[in-house]
């Protein structure tokens, strides 16, 4: 999945937050609400504009943030 096509930051949309193109949906919260639990399907329910690509982009977007964070570890 290639998110760059589907992920812009701008900013002039939500301070610069990352969102789904075209919209004003935040990456932050797809990922919270398929964390909370919501499925895909009720991510899309509730969010009609949003395709599926849109959410794995989301998911892919936050994977690749996530593998390019850096971990120091604190002395006990």
């Amino acid at each position: 999945m290639e998110w760059r096509e589907r992920i812009v930051v701008d900013p002039d949309v939500l301070v610069g937050k990352p969102v789904v193109k075209g919209t004003r949906i935040a990456v932050e919260l797809v990922i919270d609400l398929l964390a909370r639990g919501y499925t895909n399907e009720q991510v899309l329910a509730q969010y009609a504009h949003l395709t599926a690509e849109d959410v794995h982009a989301c998911l892919a977007y936050a994977a690749e943030v996530l593998q390019s964070e850096k971990v120091y570890a604190l002395p006990r």
